[in-house]
């Protein structure tokens, strides 16, 4: 627990701890959510801004590996099937398609085409927010975007093959980011595409994991930076723990079989 508040902390401009980003952490954990389908929830929040073309870039990265593609579609489609006032959700859910589509695995593109129907009824989303503005046609709009792509074979090539040219280049001039940052990135979002191999999912949150993790001294640095910094800070972590583990405890349990 401490050091995923820790990941909130140093992923957050300035070190700031917003209460969503707190929120979605806490759900992280109990959700036991792999590191393929934090970056998902991350690049498809419902903060107030897009998703970062660096997280977005990670993303594609893992739709290569057969795991964590399964598990970044299958979060998207979790997405898609939001509404209301987590309009954001399919909003953003729909750009990281976009992206996806055109600088991921091919296989993004043809399990679209598979679920082509469930795009197409977004076509008619509706919402209107608390001051009558209709936020929809945001949703409405991009749907159109997507869906004009993946019916037009010739188009998407192009558009593939200029995406994934813009993406080397500027993951070539990105090669001057410094070495601190870095370090930073790879907090916030957990390991990188390279790092999901064969033994990801022997590996994913086993306890040999993080005990061996537990006695390294970035561990220690870690536990320093994840110490809430003001009380008010410390009492949000508190009451937000708290409303998560009610939340599970009220849950009716599932029937024996």
């Amino acid at each position: 627990w401490i050091v995923s508040f820790c990941k909130v902390r140093t992923f957050l401009p300035g070190s700031a701890m917003t209460t969503s980003a707190l929120r979605r952490q806490v759900k992280n954990i109990v959700h036991n959510y792999s590191e393929a389908e934090i970056k998902v929830r991350e690049a498809t929040s419902n903060d107030p801004w897009g998703p970062p073309s660096s997280l977005m870039s990670e993303i594609a990265d893992l739709t290569f590996n057969t795991v964590a593609f399964a598990e970044v579609m299958g979060m998207i489609w979790r997405r898609l099937n939001d509404s209301g006032k987590n309009w954001r959700h399919v909003y953003k859910a729909l750009t990281l398609l976009d992206y996806l589509i055109k600088t991921g695995s091919e296989k993004v593109a043809h399990q679209c085409r598979e679920n082509l129907y469930t795009i197409q009824t977004l076509k008619e989303f509706q919402y209107i927010d608390r001051d009558g503005k209709d936020q929809g046609i945001n949703v409405r709009e991009k749907v159109k975007q997507v869906m004009s792509l993946l019916k037009d074979e010739d188009r998407l090539k192009q558009e593939r093959t200029y995406a994934l040219k813009t993406k080397e280049r500027m993951s070539v001039e990105g090669m001057g980011i410094s070495s601190s940052n870095s370090n930073s990135h790879q907090l916030a979002y957990g390991r990188r595409a390279s790092q999901y191999g064969d033994d990801y999912s022997r590996s994913r949150g086993s306890p040999s994991s993080f005990n061996s993790s537990s006695s390294s001294p970035r561990f220690s640095s870690d536990l320093e930076q994840a110490r809430p910094q003001t009380t008010g800070e410390e009492e949000l972590q508190l009451q937000l723990a708290l409303a998560m583990s009610r939340e599970e405890a009220e849950k009716p349990l599932p029937p024996v079989s």
